[in-house]
């Protein structure tokens, strides 16, 4: 027993410790996965919105054909392809000549990617919405645009804030495969540090939990909002 936690001990020194290996690796690569994840967040909130509004717009109304047309190519090629293959495609073929940097490369690959799901999630809550809604909103001089505003998306947005949340948690677990065009992330980093100390266990086990523990914290927060939501509805 003494010889194994000795043993442990020796390891976690070796993985962690030695040449500051934790901060330089660990606690470096999670701030480039939180600082993708948040960046790429945005932006597939807000295009994502954008496209299910074009959307709906078009299936109520009839106008915006074209524009909708290439909404719906967009959220089919981006949900269709495979996110490495995109990422890949962005930083080897789209940004082959003009090159932003591996992290915007990966930002802008994930928004894009993220907003074609966030797109077909919200469209579906705005659906959900009875038409008896939009009427109300016209009784009360709202056009269009305000009745969607202040009516339609604020419970549009309740209906599918679960449903957003799982999509946030799986945007910030794609990101672990940024380290395929470089990007020293989380699950890079960590992989770098068995490459350096010939030892999977520890440095592999210590990026899961982090992954882990950070799902954990972004599923209580969505629980949170989704109380609070409820109450406010009281």
């Amino acid at each position: 027993m003494i010889e194994w936690w000795s043993n442990f001990v020796d390891k976690f020194i070796m993985c962690f410790v030695e040449k500051d290996r934790f901060y330089i690796y660990l606690v470096k690569g999670l701030g480039r996965t939180l600082t993708i994840t948040l960046f790429a967040l945005m932006i597939g909130l807000v295009l994502g919105f954008l496209i299910a509004i074009i959307r709906t717009t078009n299936d109520r109304t009839g106008k915006c054909r074209i524009s909708s047309a290439i909404c719906k190519a967009f959220v089919t090629v981006f949900r269709g392809v495979p996110v490495v293959t995109q990422l890949l495609i962005f930083a080897y073929v789209i940004f082959a000549v003009h090159d932003p940097g591996v992290m915007i490369t990966a930002i802008i690959c994930f928004g894009l990617n993220s907003s074609a799901y966030v797109s077909e999630i919200v469209r579906s809550g705005i659906q959900s919405i009875d038409n008896g809604q939009f009427e109300a909103g016209r009784s009360l001089g709202f056009n269009y645009i305000q009745t969607m505003r202040y009516i339609i998306l604020p419970q549009a947005f309740k209906n599918v804030l679960p449903a957003l949340g799982n999509e946030f948690i799986a945007l910030l677990k794609e990101t672990a495969i940024a380290g395929y065009i470089g990007v020293k992330d989380l699950t890079k980093c960590g992989d770098v540090i068995r490459s350096q100390t010939f030892e999977a266990f520890m440095p592999l086990i210590a990026v899961a939990i982090i992954y882990l523990l950070l799902v954990m914290l972004l599923t209580k927060g969505v629980s949170v909002m989704e109380r609070r939501l409820k109450n406010s509805d009281h």
